[in-house]
């Protein structure tokens, strides 16, 4: 369908408008007013498309009369405008921004898009626009989107940091590793005991080549202690390396010793080369009664164990786990993910989406 010029330029000008308007708004709320306003010009296109057959060829006009006439304001390329209206599309409603937002598990069951809108409409709010394009470009699941949300609000994920736990598949991860949690640990502690540890863990930023000895991948753990600690997740609190313990006439060293701020627990980690074996859980086992004997205090919950293996053995480690009085966890770690190239070719960087989505 055709569009009349008068028509046109109607609409641009409620474009412009609406574009000023949201200029005005308070400074603490500049990016929920610019999220908002994205949605709000990709609806009123979609609107128009639906109600009066506008195609999108009034994407590129609508691209360059904004940047001509309105030449201080960026973020109107034809990349973003067509990402403004998929915005829309996944978000039908965002007009009750300012309800709170209820915490999300990882384990709740897959909801469709309308029961989770409110904790989608807070959180989409809070976070800045080239988060949202990659969200929406990358993650289709809305609980997995959300939980990616709330991550990122939390712990401060740039976009690259936001980009590396997706490509890692780290809400997919989160909850699978072998432990005895449910035997050992109030249900409470449990369920977010289990979802604090992943499996596997993904160390490519190690630059080990076999074979390799333990004490290699303990050292280049530490030596990255920054990206070890940002895969390790949320809370973990390195306390040592071949921390040592002094047990009668004998000296025991833990690989490497931690605390977790919101477990409220130490944790300890012993690493292992090759496949999981059952002797390993009666080592770590020890292990964790000495910490809770020797180090743990009285507001701290009972230390946690985790086994890293590069094959956990489910079974084996399943039997394993059984009997032990402490909480201990198998999971397995890998040095490399290598993505098949057909998907690695169509994720994405970080640069490519700023260059293609902003106009900078």
């Amino acid at each position: 369908m055709k569009i009349s010029k008068k028509e046109y330029q109607s609409f641009l000008v409620q474009i412009k408008s609406r574009i000023q308007t949201a200029q005005t708004k308070a400074a603490l709320s500049v990016n929920a007013e610019l999220i908002y306003l994205y949605w709000d010009i990709g609806q009123m296109i979609e609107k128009r498309q639906k109600m009066e057959g506008w195609g999108t060829g009034i994407i590129p006009n609508l691209s360059k009369d904004l940047r001509n006439e309105l030449p201080e304001i960026k973020g109107f390329s034809e990349r973003n405008i067509g990402y403004m209206i998929r915005f829309a599309r996944e978000y039908p409603d965002l007009s009750i921004l300012q309800q709170p937002v209820a915490k999300i598990k990882k384990t709740q069951k897959i909801l469709d898009p309308s029961s989770i809108s409110a904790k989608v409409q807070q959180a989409v709010a809070k976070l800045p626009w080239g988060h949202n394009v990659l969200l929406i470009s990358k993650i289709k699941n809305f609980s997995a989107r959300l939980w990616y949300m709330n991550m990122t609000i939390k712990e401060g994920w740039s976009r690259n940091v936001l980009q590396l736990m997706i490509d890692n598949q780290t809400y997919e991860r989160g909850g699978q590793a072998i432990t005895n949690f449910e035997q050992r640990l109030p249900a409470f502690q449990s369920d977010l005991a289990k979802q604090t540890l992943k499996d596997p863990y993904i160390f490519d930023f190690l630059t080990l080549e076999e074979p390799f000895h333990e004490r290699e991948l303990e050292t280049g753990l530490v030596r990255h202690l920054e990206k070890f600690l940002l895969e390790l997740g949320q809370g973990f609190s390195f306390v040592g390396r071949q921390y040592h313990l002094d047990i009668g006439d004998s000296d025991f060293y833990i690989d490497l010793l931690f605390y977790h701020l919101t477990l409220r627990c130490f944790i300890v980690i012993d690493l292992k080369k090759g496949t999981f074996k059952p002797d390993y859980a009666g080592k770590m086992n020890f292990y964790c009664n000495v910490v809770d004997d020797k180090l743990k205090q009285k507001a701290d919950n009972q230390t946690i164990g985790l086994i890293l293996c590069q094959d956990k053995n489910k079974i084996v480690a399943e039997y394993s786990l059984r009997g032990f009085t402490k909480p201990i966890g198998v999971s397995e770690y890998e040095l490399t993910r290598a993505l098949p190239d057909n998907l690695k070719s169509s994720l994405p960087a970080v640069e490519e989406i700023e260059k293609e989505f902003l106009d900078k």
